[in-house]
């Protein structure tokens, strides 16, 4: 049980409004005391204003909370071109060299890019995804999956997670227990997968089992029948209680963005789900400010199991490995032949 050992704040991530705080939004943040934070494109404008940004959040908790991104490359990139390297996306890149070059390639690419991260501040990067892709996978993730079967996907959803870890950057697995299946997009609709709980066992679940030591992960808004037909997987104990039990993750478990139209009702309905469900960790990013009022009101702050696995997970955020960024690039070229 939770003794007072670790410092305890709300259990929320929450995104800001724009590329500088407002008064008002510093004082907010100042009051919620979000565990962490999450920045997107409309955060973004040069790496100075980002590392300024970065600072700025963490001055308003008082304390080195975590701030993530989604930056997988592709078309999930927050920190783009030209002041920020580009990169294929992910499936191109795997299915274009042999899975041992793929591995070494996507590493390498995690761990420059965990480089790009630690520069402007940010310590959290939204992936690696385990989600297996599929012929009819909806076109919103096909293209940053990392395979069409589970022993590629963990190749090199490890190597990612390894390249993250090596640059100081907690990685976020996604999306538990698997999206690959979804033929629609979650952010607009509600995606359900029919398939039996042995065909799970054995492909989208096995993916995510053979990476249950990572610190964090991302739920995934997908209906499973097999285990829930009426909740998705982050609305359902009968899911989460699986991946606690079954695929064995015991790291710290966020939702996906609160915000996505797959979920229904209002966000305190929603915030209230995820957290009887079993979620450590509701997540929040279009920065709306009614509605992260909403979100704190309904999450309260990181006790007990949660707590340790929130501490656990910060604890995995050490400090870069020695590292030299042109040898990277220059062995990244000669692998991927692509432009970084």
């Amino acid at each position: 049980m939770y003794s007072g050992a670790y410092p305890v704040s709300g259990a929320t991530i929450l995104g800001c409004a724009g590329a500088t705080l407002a008064e008002d939004e510093s004082a907010f943040f100042r009051e919620a005391d979000p565990w962490g934070f999450i920045l997107f494109a409309r955060n973004v404008e040069t790496p100075a204003q980002v590392r300024h940004l970065t600072s700025a959040l963490r001055d308003c908790v008082g304390r080195d909370a975590p701030i993530f991104i989604d930056q997988e490359g592709g078309r999930v990139a927050r920190l783009t071109a030209p002041q920020w390297r580009d990169w294929p996306p992910a499936r191109d890149q795997v299915m274009s060299l042999p899975v041992e070059e793929a591995r070494r390639a996507m590493y390498l690419r995690a761990r420059l890019i965990a480089d790009e991260l630690r520069a402007v501040g940010v310590d959290g990067n939204c992936a690696p995804l385990a989600d297996i892709a599929r012929a009819d996978t909806h076109p919103v993730l096909l293209n940053r999956c990392y395979g069409y079967d589970a022993t590629t996907v963990t190749t090199i959803a490890r190597a990612v997670a390894e390249g993250c870890l090596a640059g100081g950057v907690l990685p976020v697995l996604k999306h538990i227990p698997g999206h690959g299946r979804a033929t629609r997009d979650s952010h607009l609709d509600l995606p359900r997968v029919t398939a039996s709980r042995a065909e799970l066992d054995a492909t989208d679940f096995a993916a995510f089992a053979a990476l249950s030591d990572l610190p964090l992960a991302m739920t995934a808004h997908v209906v499973f029948n097999a285990l829930d037909p009426k909740r998705c997987a982050t609305q359902s104990q009968a899911a989460i209680a699986m991946i606690r039990n079954a695929i064995g993750f015991d790291g710290l478990l966020m939702t996906d963005d609160l915000s996505m139209q797959a979920l229904s009702g209002s966000m305190a309905e929603r915030c209230r789900a995820a957290l009887f469900a079993g979620c450590d960790l509701m997540l929040h990013c279009n920065g709306n400010r009614v509605e992260m009022e909403a979100v704190v009101a309904n999450t309260g702050r990181l006790t007990g199991a949660g707590a340790v696995r929130a501490e656990r997970a910060l604890a995995a955020r050490t400090a870069p490995a020695a590292f030299d960024a042109r040898e990277a690039e220059e062995e990244y070229r000669r692998l991927a032949g692509a432009h970084v």
